[in-house]
């Protein structure tokens, strides 16, 4: 079975950076769609960044354009998440997530158990 587990979290001043990971286990791991996912107290989950099997296709919800970046490193089984430029509303617990193999629009079929980003202003 999938195993994706979070690290990376943390406390950070506005302004500041962190770095997720996501070490993935159980599946092909180059096989597969990665996303990174974020829920605030009392709103939905929502897709914050996905990038495709190969690493060659990657999108970004507007929020977080041009102050994150997704990667993979497939050799390793793990996707990241660079996040700079960190705001107060970018304080949310992070999910990682795998698709439903290399289907850009194919959906998330399993999740980690999410690790929490504090921006402070």
């Amino acid at each position: 079975q999938v195993q994706l587990v979070e690290s990376g979290g943390g406390l950070v001043q506005a302004g500041g950076s962190l770095r997720l990971s996501c070490a993935a286990s159980g599946r092909t791991f180059s096989n597969y769609t990665m996303g990174w996912f974020r829920q605030a107290p009392g709103k939905e989950r929502g897709l914050v960044a996905a990038i495709s099997w190969s690493g060659g296709v990657t999108y970004y919800a507007g929020s977080v354009e041009g102050r994150f970046t997704i990667s993979r490193d497939n050799a390793k089984n793990t996707v990241y998440l660079q996040m700079n430029s960190l705001k107060p509303e970018d304080t949310a617990v992070y999910y990682c997530a795998m698709g439903r193999g290399r289907n850009w629009n194919g959906g998330y079929a399993s999740w980690g158990q999410g690790t929490q980003v504090t921006v402070s202003s």
